[in-house]
């Protein structure tokens, strides 16, 4: 019998995990892998699980997806919408939604799964599935490699993976070279002195300092970023206080840093550092703000060649138009870590989960950004059909043009 995906897709965006709390996705997947006849290692990474298809001597084919979801409420109004609740890593009971479509990466991995192990008389080499948990943390693929999984399982000749995205469904978007921006998180407190709100002459005010931080910070991109270069600098969450009449010690921002290449992490990151110390000693602060970077990613970088190889089959199996340069997100990934620490070369690839008609409609009324939700918005819902058939397709082609 074979894996009815779309009810797959359905139970798993109506349960969705945090990061590193993928437990009841873990057990889904398994079972499903298990009616396969496939073996699979559960727990590598903390929650993830591979499993590999040993078909004759050829090349070993890699084939990711995460499968976390985000503190979102779900707005979408669909029925399968989630209704789910966590615990964050602060202890904060929050929404959880699958914002981002790890759903359906996951749904579309098993679906190609299913399909390379009916038409194994058809393909020779290794395929090797990695279900990947913390993707939204930047932590998931470096736990599963420091858990070992490029030491027992066969080194990749090449790391394939692909992402769901605004685009209409039916659409590949990819390009050769940086295909996602590098990013960092940083969580920076502001030192004060603490005091009674109706005395702020004897306090140095965090919240204030804070304020002026965030503002300031807004320069770093708007004036001392070449407009022709890329650089993003997101001020996410702001924290300070717990009472109207009470100045606190302390208030704490998270940033997310976005840049194309290695030069301009240092430069970008250089920048910030400076404006949240300056701000700090203007504000007259007696101790130095506390910068931790909570995770670093590396680019997305797609290798040139094997990239022009894939394109190549996606437009003879899907039609010339359907492969397009959708250019560089400034979206970050670490699903490069593989093939990084491996010496692969990669190839990561997003494709449609809209409606054609919705989406050009809002093309054509200049509304992409009203009406079109992008990944992580508490309304993202990549429509079923074609979504998750293509999902399952891209990969069975993927895999096919690079296995023997």
């Amino acid at each position: 019998m074979s894996v009815d995906l779309e009810s797959l897709y359905t139970d798993l965006h109506a349960h969705p995990e945090l990061s590193f709390q993928e437990t009841r996705t873990a057990g889904v997947i398994a079972r499903h892998l298990a009616d396969l006849g496939l073996e699979v290692e559960e727990g590598v990474g903390r929650t993830g699980l591979v499993t590999r298809i040993d078909n004759g001597d050829g090349p070993v084919v890699w084939l990711r997806a995460d499968m976390d979801g985000l503190p979102v409420e779900e707005q979408t109004g669909l029925a399968y919408a989630s209704t789910a609740r966590g615990t964050d890593p602060a202890g904060n009971a929050v929404p959880v939604m699958h914002a981002c479509g790890h759903d359906m990466h996951v749904t579309a991995l098993i679906g190609a799964l299913e399909r390379l192990v009916a038409t194994a008389d058809e393909w020779s080499g290794t395929v090797v599935a990695v279900f990947q948990p913390a993707e939204e943390y930047g932590a998931g693929s470096q736990a599963m490699i420091a858990d070992g999984v490029l030491e027992r399982y066969p080194k990749p000749d090449i790391v394939l993976g692909q992402h769901v995205t605004p685009l209409p469904a039916g659409t590949i978007g990819v390009r050769p070279g940086t295909q996602m921006a590098a990013s960092d998180g940083l969580t920076v407190v502001m030192h004060g002195r603490g005091g009674h709100g109706s005395r702020p002459h004897s306090t140095i005010d965090p919240i204030v300092m804070a304020a002026a931080t965030v503002m300031r910070l807004q320069t770093v991109v708007s004036r001392e970023v070449d407009p022709r270069d890329v650089a993003v600098v997101t001020v996410g969450s702001i924290h300070a206080g717990l009472k109207n009449n009470i100045i606190p010690a302390e208030a704490k921002l998270e940033l997310s840093l976005r840049y194309p290449d290695d030069a301009a992490r240092e430069r970008v990151l250089g920048k910030v550092e400076r404006i949240i110390r300056a701000e700090a000693d203007a504000s007259g602060a007696e101790q130095t703000p506390t910068i931790t970077t909570d995770h670093t990613l590396p680019p997305t970088i797609n290798d040139p060649e094997a990239t022009a190889r894939l394109t190549g089959a996606f437009r003879r199996a899907f039609g010339e138009t359907s492969v397009v340069d959708p250019g560089m997100f400034t979206g970050s990934e670490d699903v490069s870590w593989f093939a990084r620490e491996s010496g692969a070369p990669l190839v990561f690839w997003f494709w449609g989960g809209v409606d054609p008609q919705t989406f050009a409609d809002a093309l054509a009324g200049g509304t992409i950004e009203r009406d079109i939700p992008t990944n992580h918005s508490p309304f993202f819902a990549p429509v079923l059909q074609p979504t998750i058939d293509r999902g399952v397709e891209n990969l069975v082609v993927a895999a096919r043009e690079f296995l023997g």
